[in-house]
């Protein structure tokens, strides 16, 4: 659910980004400016967070926290949602922060429209598949680019995915880890999360599938075992977020060429379509 945030007063419409206030000096501006986006890329990078730990990340104090909140909030760059404490899981759900759908594209969107109308013509005149092929292209030299990475962190899933994730923010995807499930005896069940909190291309994913897909495979191709995406910002989910198993390695990696062996007639499921928001 999608709640208003505390106000601790009139909006300050203060830096040249949100808006200037009527006869203030652009110049005196450009301090919020520039501290509003450190806090949207801190809300981008940790989100969903509290206004306490962005507050503490960026050394802010509450009062400064909240007016850069509250006009983030009024231009619609950023969403609060409210969230049990997983310490006791009782009492008033805390307000949390997480990018909007305008908010991700303000930070890389350009030329968004010329691209769609570009790939839909595309698909008009060569067929779905030349979209597809466009997409793995695209997708090509980022997986040169991060092998020799990846396979320097050596055969640990855990480590490869921790590097896959440093390349993948160096790329400024705003990716991390985290390790999940498994206990004594069951580490069949442990896997590991990589979570992306920002998607250059997630309009054009939404509109595209191809994207999501190939992207996946490539994860897939990189760790050497067959991931699954749990969420992707282009279906409305606040980050992308690939299911890794761990402890479960393919016998061997895909071919980016290969093709699955379908019986005639059957549809093959998008791995974009996999994902729940």
């Amino acid at each position: 659910m999608t709640v208003a945030p505390h106000t601790s007063g009139p909006s300050t419409g203060e830096d040249s980004v949100f808006g200037s206030r009527p006869g203030t000096h652009e110049t005196a501006a450009e301090p919020d400016e520039r501290t509003r986006d450190r806090v949207l890329s801190a809300v981008l990078e940790h989100g969903p967070v509290s206004a306490a730990e962005l507050g503490d990340t960026l050394g802010f104090t509450p009062a400064a926290m909240r007016r850069h909140l509250d006009a983030l909030f009024q231009h619609g760059l950023i969403e609060v949602k409210r969230a049990k404490s997983s310490a006791s899981g009782a009492g008033r759900p805390a307000r949390r922060y997480v990018l909007s759908q305008r908010g991700q594209s303000k930070l890389g969107n350009d030329y968004l429209d010329i691209a769609k109308a570009a790939l839909a013509q595309l698909g008009t005149l060569a067929g779905p598949d030349a979209v597809r092929e466009f997409a793995r292209s695209r997708f090509a030299g980022m997986e040169e680019r991060y092998a020799p990475l990846v396979e320097a962190a050596g055969p640990s899933l855990e480590d490869r995915a921790l590097a896959l994730a440093g390349a993948l923010s160096a790329d400024g995807f705003a990716s991390s880890t985290k390790t999940v499930g498994g206990s004594a005896g069951r580490t069949s069940m442990l896997s590991v999360q990589l979570c992306q909190g920002h998607c250059p291309i997630q309009e054009l994913a939404a509109e595209f599938p191809a994207f999501c897909d190939q992207e996946t495979e490539v994860f897939s191709r990189l760790l050497g075992v067959d991931v699954r995406r749990l969420s992707t910002l282009a279906r409305g989910g606040h980050v992308c977020t690939t299911h890794i198993p761990v402890g479960r390695v393919r016998p061997a990696a895909v071919s980016a060429e290969a093709e699955p062996d379908f019986p005639s007639g059957q549809a093959t499921l998008s791995i974009h379509q996999q994902g729940r928001p």
